[in-house]
């Protein structure tokens, strides 16, 4: 899925929350920040499912922002490290840290026509919702299953990293709709370029 309702640019197709945050961070070196700023930040844990739909995130401050880019940092240097890269010093310790946070208590709300949605009890503190994604992080690490497919994207100038669930685990791209498409392109225009 490359966007969803409401998203704007974000895109989340790499199969984990964890994975989601990171991407966030994979844009170029020159390019601003995604999370730059608090309602950025806000917008993300809504479109990401973090938190349900209209939950009131007003306490979202430059803090957040903080922690969450800590946390992206984090998981992205262990997750490379599991790709056969180097340099997760502190990753581990600061990404179990915030795991063993309480995630934010849900319940089930009934809508106007009846039907029950997640909600949350309170509006939900930072603390929460970075063990929420940390606790992704987690069980993702953990699951050799999962680990096994992991993958970084294969487009030029991508740095995603995405979860593998194809039926023979063969993906080469985060998305054949954006890297995958502009690898064809690419392809097409050189076998059609005049020598």
């Amino acid at each position: 899925m490359a966007t969803r309702k409401g998203s704007c640019d974000w895109r989340f197709d790499a199969g984990r929350l964890c994975l989601d945050l990171v991407a966030t961070g994979a844009g170029s070196a020159d390019a601003p920040d995604p999370l730059e700023r608090p309602e950025r930040l806000a917008h993300w844990l809504a479109a990401s499912g973090a938190v349900p739909q209209g939950t009131r995130l007003a306490a979202v401050d430059h803090n957040w922002l903080v922690l969450f880019r800590q946390l992206r940092t984090a998981v992205d240097r262990l997750l490379t490290v599991q790709l056969g890269g180097r340099g997760a010093e502190g990753a581990l310790e600061r990404v179990n840290a915030l795991a063993a946070g309480a995630p934010p208590a849900v319940r089930a709300v009934r809508t106007g026509n009846g039907a029950l949605v997640r909600g949350l009890s309170t509006e939900p503190d930072c603390r929460a919702l970075l063990a929420t994604v940390a606790r992704d992080a987690v069980e993702l690490l953990t699951d050799p299953v999962a680990l096994g497919g992991l993958r970084r994207c294969e487009g030029d100038n991508c740095r995603r990293i995405y979860l593998d669930t194809s039926r023979g685990r063969r993906r080469r791209w985060c998305s054949s709709e954006v890297c995958g498409n502009r690898e064809r392109v690419a392809r097409h225009r050189r076998r059609n370029a005049v020598p």
